[in-house]
């Protein structure tokens, strides 16, 4: 499914990874049956929930006149939200986390004009797409779509959003919106993880012993599943509380990290051949040695200083850090026959489609724990930042 998006009808690749910036009057699709038009006068702002300084003391604002989007690039395009999910990213993000290495990225064309505020967080969206520029050859207007926002641009907590047609992809049938709305952002990360850095995929999968630190959240939830469908065989790291939850999702073998030293009942265990580390701090000291030496086996892991250098040491400092580190780490553990490594969020359409078939094939199921309307959008964020979820918090912006 996912090498339709990389051509036209002619056979050419239309799936570009930079464009001209263009006027956005005269790449708009011109449609005669087009709900709307972004350069219609009448549509220039919409609702939405804001933050206008980072902090945790209420700083979320509800707006009916945020910036309506428009397309600036001919391969973007324009969807209505039914539904925006919320991760441990946005709560992070609100405080602050990421602000100088995300507002350096942003593009003012989107922003604001270089402003970041005001700045609208969610990085998961379910809805319809409602206009599409010109080299958008994948998508029409009408289709239903999911997709994982990078966190340097604006957010899906509004009525309308700007994406890339990279970004997006076809919502699994299967799914209600407020499901998918579930899925992209920490799919994408493990996707990410587990086959861009790790190299599994479902051809090479079956058999390999996976283990996941911390696998009752998001990011580690979706790896469950996932890597069963493709054969392996998981090992889950969680507490006793949500053992019967991860097992559900398929996991093979559960650790309850609250019953003693939890390096102590892994060590017995047979090595693996990768490791998903969603805890970070001390893992890393007894984590690798679980791993099979000198055979490929790889550490990933999610926790990374790399955004929390940048924001305390600047730009170019901060990257020197990161370099310094995990360098030192790689070279560290290659000695010992294992490989270290840094796993990222990477926004995919081609990644949510292959996911999309999976979905709708039944391998894969959308895990919510909480839904809240439009209105409730700071209810639900204090509910983000109690932790310990088993699912996703959905806000449902339109019913």
């Amino acid at each position: 499914m996912s090498h339709l998006r990389h051509l036209v009808s002619s056979g050419r690749l239309f799936r570009l990874s930079k464009v001209p910036r263009v006027n956005t009057a005269v790449c708009c699709h011109v449609s005669q049956n087009r709900p709307f038009s972004t350069t219609d006068r009448s549509m220039t702002v919409m609702p939405a929930w804001v933050i206008d300084k980072y902090g945790s003391h209420g700083p979320l604002r509800f707006t009916r006149n945020a910036n309506f989007p428009v397309i600036n690039y001919p391969n973007e395009v324009i969807v209505r939200v039914h539904s925006a999910g919320l991760n441990p990213l946005d709560v992070r993000m609100r405080d602050g986390y990421g602000a100088r290495s995300l507002s350096m990225k942003r593009d003012p064309l989107n922003v604001n004009s270089g402003n970041e505020f005001p700045l609208i967080l969610g990085r998961d969206l379910s809805g319809v797409i409602m206009e599409c520029g010109l080299d958008v050859k994948y998508f029409k207007e009408w289709d239903e779509v999911w997709a994982a926002i990078p966190p340097w641009k604006q957010g899906s907590l509004s009525e309308f959003v700007v994406v890339s047609a990279n970004e997006v992809s076809h919502k699994p049938k299967s799914m209600s919106h407020t499901e998918a709305a579930a899925v992209p952002y920490v799919a994408s990360t493990a996707w990410s993880a587990l086959v861009n850095t790790g190299g599994l995929s479902k051809d090479n999968c079956a058999k390999k012993r996976i283990l996941i630190i911390g696998g009752s959240g998001g990011v580690g939830t979706f790896a469950i599943q996932m890597l069963k469908a493709w054969g392996a065989h998981v090992t889950v790291t969680c507490s006793q509380n949500a053992e019967l939850f991860v097992r559900g999702l398929g996991a093979d073998h559960v650790v309850d990290y609250t019953a003693g030293p939890v390096e102590e009942r892994l060590g017995s265990l047979a090595k693996f051949d990768l490791i998903l580390d969603n805890v970070g701090g001390d893992t890393e000291r007894w984590a690798l040695t679980l791993l099979k030496p000198w055979c490929g086996a790889k550490f990933v892991t999610l926790v990374t200083p790399f955004l929390q250098n940048t924001d305390m040491l600047g730009i170019a400092d901060g990257m020197v850090q990161n370099a310094a580190t995990v360098a030192s780490k790689v070279l560290k553990h290659l000695a010992k026959g294992v490989h270290y490594r840094w796993g990222f969020f990477a926004p995919s359409g081609p990644a949510l489609d292959e996911i999309m078939e999976m979905v709708d094939a039944g391998q894969i199921r959308a895990v919510v724990e909480d839904t809240f309307g439009f209105s409730e959008v700071p209810q639900a964020f204090e509910r983000m930042e109690k932790g310990h979820a088993r699912g996703k918090t959905v806000v449902q912006i339109r019913k």
